[in-house]
């Protein structure tokens, strides 16, 4: 299992450290309506008529599109394979519109808000790189629509969930303390997950702040439906939990990477090795000092994704993709970061 030291992971968010990531791009706002007619916003980065697979990026439970700036920008921007990255914002979360009902945030009716997103876009089938929940509805996604899945980045998510993690989110979904200013914001994030991000240090929590709250004004506020906290509401934590083995089991013959964070209390490494029992072609990466779930960003976690959609995207675009324009020479003995 590859393991990224804490200077790997957070060394130049835009910038794999080979040269060859061009200029960061930055990604346009898409409104679209879901099927309830709900408006709901994507960041669409890179050219819409790149010929190479285009990546669907899928955040955690609280969390939007923001977290994905570092991954889009380097992915889009690539050198050799330019491509379209669409990072979502969840019914409730960040820019899209708050449900009408709590009972509308569940993973089926956000999936199908994704689908239509991408319906929108012209997205029939792509890389989904999914965090935490992300990562669950990714694997929906495999077994709804079997042809919209090219392949699976699993950020810190699996087929099973630790009961630990998953009261520790409870605890503070809907119940963080509203910060009095960024400085505030950083140290509220600190108290809450500082134990398990232990290479993180005051820069990494200034910068995690900024993805979390949305910037009203010059001060943080919070940027999610404080409802979303009713989604715990029928887990008993005493009890065996449901699990996903029925669906992951499915996406055998999906290209999957995994990521974990090494102090990750979501993911277990016993998970990730059934796992891979289970998939023998899956990738794994962990990242040290990190916990539940790793930012992706820095020279060793972008590179990473990069090459693993290289691999599974194969050596040239998918044959119903129209030919670069001004295709660049390089070389595909082995993939490129």
């Amino acid at each position: 299992m590859a393991k990224a030291t804490r200077d790997e992971a957070a060394d130049g968010e835009g910038n794999d450290g080979d040269g060859l990531t061009a200029t960061p791009a930055e990604g346009r706002p898409v409104f679209y309506s879901a099927s309830d007619g709900l408006r709901l916003y994507a960041c669409d980065y890179g050219d819409p008529g790149s010929p190479w697979l285009p990546v669907v990026c899928l955040p955690g439970l609280s969390r939007t599109s923001r977290d994905f700036h570092a991954l889009a920008s380097h992915l889009s921007s690539h050198r050799h394979r330019p491509r379209r990255v669409v990072a979502f914002d969840y019914r409730g979360r960040g820019k899209s519109a708050w449900a009408t009902s709590a009972d509308d945030y569940n993973v089926l009716t956000e999936m199908n808000d994704v689908f239509d997103g991408m319906a929108t876009l012209g997205i029939a089938r792509a890389i989904v790189v999914g965090t935490s929940r992300g990562g669950i509805i990714g694997m929906l996604m495999g077994v709804a629509r079997p042809t919209s899945l090219a392949g699976l980045v699993l950020n810190d998510v699996g087929p099973v969930l630790e009961a630990q993690g998953l009261a520790r989110i409870k605890a503070y979904i809907g119940k963080t303390p509203v910060p009095d200013d960024w400085t505030d914001a950083a140290a509220i994030q600190r108290r809450l997950h500082g134990g398990r991000f232990s290479a993180w240090g005051d820069a990494d929590w200034e910068h995690f702040a900024r993805l979390t709250y949305r910037d009203e004004a010059g001060a943080p506020a919070g940027d999610y439906d404080p409802a979303l906290a009713g989604t715990f509401g029928d887990i008993e934590f005493d009890a065996p939990l449901p699990d996903l083995w029925n669906e992951f089991r499915a996406l055998k013959a999906v290209p999957m990477l995994v990521i974990r964070g090494e102090n990750s209390d979501l993911l277990s490494e016993k998970t990730v090795a059934a796992m891979a029992t289970d998939h023998p072609g899956l990738e794994t990466m962990t990242v040290a000092g990190e916990g539940h779930p790793p930012l992706l960003r820095g020279r060793a976690i972008l590179g990473r994704i990069s090459a693993f959609i290289t691999t599974a995207e194969g050596a040239n675009p998918p044959e119903e993709a129209v030919v670069p324009r001004d295709a660049l020479a390089f070389n595909l003995e082995t993939p490129e970061a």
